[in-house]
């Protein structure tokens, strides 16, 4: 009987011959690209496996730290043959190759197999471990993780070319309607320029009319006069040939000299009166000649007034187009600047990148870095930055000025002279500016100057120059905040200050839509002047307390509404719509470790009725955006105030108010997280409110 050869000779034997090992039938699960390997290139194969493992974040860990076999040469032939018996002599030959590949390390006690190794849980459950010896086992776990790890390589690379897709498409969206965009700005100003050649000319033809209309009365007072003189020239000359013929036989028989007299008087009469009779016709030629100047003027005058009222109905279509492509919903974010006394924040803190057409485009995208101190190291290294990138309509670095804030947002104000609803919104922290933005600072400084007087200086400016056209222009003004979800008259004088319990929202009438404030002021405005005083009024009648952010701070929600209404008589038409600008309350978080005394139970109060709210806003644009059957305007006094503004046919527009200052970082990303939901959202198309 032959004696067993040894498996390491074996292995040696095989080895010397150059004999492929991976013709002997291996029973490890070997997948993909492994099975071309042969055993003695597994061992090298693991590390690199197990990094990029580690590295996708697979939901199992593989034990990697277990004690190496020893050399070759230290391997007892005993231990070989007692791992041969169990394993087979398919299985030794791998192990002898992979403890022949090995590194010589110092020998160590070959460890027994476990009885109680368990088998790795399929499931996502963390594996028990396996011991040293049972590489089968160890690289099916490896195999089965491989296998995982190219299946979500394979979705997250799918997912990726679908997003790649989404934003080639998108890209191509933004480059059409930018195009699209310049071609409507363009033919706006065509427009606006032949309007105002129109308006120009119309004047100039308004002027020749009445010139032509005061010569035309000059000539009718000569005529008239000219008539008169006529009839008395002609009276006497019928009393002078009465004379003659009653006289005319007695002159001849006594006095023949004075019959040629009276007869040479007569003629110079009848010359007088000849010329009279001519300068009459010409004058009556003239005036008919005037008159029908003056009816060719006037026709001309009409189709001007045609074209003009043309050309204003095209200038509202492209102008709401224009509206249209921005974003019937837009979010600006504004950066207050640094005031006297604070910190100067650390370089790199808040970046503005250029816009798409370099530095000369406005700003449209905001960088904020963060450094996170929970995740530095014991070896004292720096932690790590994150970087936070947001994107907006339009972007307001610390430097901007009332007047280039406004200047964005002119055309939407003239909106609703055009009949659509508008609600301008003032969004962020306490201290953020987010008054100073609506209403403007102290010192009536012009340059400091908000939202609200500069736009209803625009808009009463702009009525004054639609008067030439023929229309006319009503503003009705009311100031109203809702604290702890109760409505108070910020315009009340008198005795009816601190009655905010009686006012209640109600609709104007039986099947309106029109939403009244009852026992509220509804204050007729036409000059800048009455605006000045109602912002004061208010301003002095609003709700602060001071906080930790600000010494005086609004704790309601400030309501300014303007309702306008126009009419053009001479065509019949009309059109209505309010504005309503709007100075949230601060949007801070409660601080769960506040120590809560008298005056901070108010605050707490206040500050839940304030994010109450604040989620009510979001919920409802969320409901416009998703179009849902039911919008949620009953959930808050805000929006229920407003509803008529946020629908379908109303144009919005936030300002996000965020501060430069490192210290309120947790704030300011919350209120740039918001906005950015909100800038994701479209209501739909806006229609004019035209009867």
């Amino acid at each position: 009987m032959e004696p067993q050869r040894s498996p390491l000779l074996e292995v040696k034997r095989n080895v010397e011959l150059k004999r492929p090992l991976v013709k002997a039938s291996s029973r490890l699960p070997l997948s993909g690209s492994r099975l071309k390997r042969r055993p003695d290139q597994m061992e090298d194969a693991l590390e690199p496996e197990k990094k990029r493992t580690r590295g996708l974040g697979a939901p199992t860990k593989i034990a990697t730290s277990y004690p190496r076999a020893p050399p070759l040469t230290t391997v007892p032939q005993t231990t070989a043959q007692k791992v041969s018996k169990k394993t087979g002599p398919r299985c030794s030959t791998a192990i002898a190759t992979v403890v022949k590949n090995q590194k010589p390390v110092p020998a160590v006690a070959v460890q027994k197999p476990s009885t109680s190794a368990v088998p790795p849980v399929v499931g996502g459950k963390k594996p028990s471990k396996r011991p040293a010896w049972d590489l089968k086992g160890q690289l099916h776990d490896l195999n089965a993780e491989l296998k995982c790890c190219r299946e979500r390589i394979q979705t997250l690379d799918q997912e990726n070319q679908q997003l790649r897709d989404q934003l080639r498409d998108a890209q191509q969206e933004a480059k059409t309607l930018g195009l699209e965009r310049g071609t409507l700005e363009g033919e706006l100003a065509r427009v606006q320029a032949q309007a105002e050649q129109g308006q120009q000319e119309l004047k100039n033809l308004r002027a020749c009319v009445l010139n032509l209309e005061a010569r035309l009365g000059t000539q009718e007072s000569l005529v008239q006069e000219l008539q008169n003189k006529q009839l008395e020239l002609q009276e006497e000359r019928r009393q002078l040939t009465s004379r003659l013929e009653d006289q005319e036989v007695s002159i001849l028989i006594t006095n023949p000299h004075g019959t040629l007299c009276l007869f040479s008087h007569g003629h110079s009469f009848l010359r007088r009166l000849q010329v009279s009779e001519a300068a009459l016709s010409n004058s009556r030629a003239e005036v008919a000649s005037l008159q029908q100047e003056a009816a060719t003027q006037a026709a001309l005058l009409a189709e001007r007034g045609e074209r003009i009222y043309a050309l204003e109905m095209e200038r509202r279509r492209l102008h709401n187009q224009l509206q249209e492509l921005k974003g019937n919903i837009r979010v600006f974010c504004r950066v207050r600047p640094v005031l006297p006394g604070e910190p100067t924040p650390p370089s790199g803190f808040l970046l503005f990148p250029s816009g798409p057409g370099g530095p000369s485009d406005p700003p449209t995208r905001l960088t904020l870095s963060q450094t996170d101190q929970r995740r530095g190291t014991l070896s004292g290294a720096p932690a790590p930055t994150n970087r936070h990138d947001f994107s907006f309509d339009r972007v307001f670095p610390p430097g901007s000025g009332q007047d280039e804030v406004f200047e964005e947002i002119s055309m939407l104000v003239q909106s609703a002279l055009d009949g659509y609803p508008v609600c301008i919104f003032a969004y962020g922290q306490t201290g953020s500016g987010k008054t100073f933005t609506m209403e403007g600072g102290p010192g009536g400084d012009p340059q400091l100057e908000g939202l609200i007087p500069r736009a209803l200086r625009h808009l009463f400016s702009v009525a004054q120059d639609l008067s030439g056209q023929g229309w006319t222009y009503s503003f009705v003004a009311s100031y109203v905040e809702i604290y702890n979800e109760t409505v108070r008259d910020l315009l009340a004088t008198g005795t009816r200050k601190g009655q905010g319990g009686e006012c209640e929202i109600r609709r104007a009438g039986p099947g309106s839509e029109e939403l009244t404030v009852t026992n509220a002021r509804y204050v007729p405005v036409s000059c800048e002047k009455e605006v000045e005083a109602l912002l004061r009024l208010a301003h002095q009648n609003r709700a602060v307390a001071r906080t930790a952010q600000n010494e005086r701070s609004s704790r309601s929600h400030s309501v300014f509404q303007l309702q306008i209404s126009g009419e053009h008589s001479s065509r019949g038409l009309q059109c209505g719509a309010p504005l309503s600008l709007v100075d949230l309350a601060g949007s801070e978080r409660l601080d769960p470790g506040l120590v809560l005394g008298p005056g901070e139970r108010e605050r707490l109060r206040e500050t839940q009725a304030i994010n109450s709210s604040l989620s009510a806003l979001g919920l409802v644009i969320m409901a416009l955006s998703n179009k849902e059957s039911h919008v949620p305007y009953r959930n808050s006094k805000l929006t229920y105030l407003l509803q008529n503004s946020l629908g379908g046919n109303a144009k919005m527009l936030m300002f996000v108010n965020i501060s430069p200052l490192k210290e309120n970082v947790s704030e300011t990303l919350n209120s740039l997280r918001f906005a950015s939901k909100v800038n994701q959202c479209v209501i739909g198309t806006a229609q004019a409110c035209r009867k």
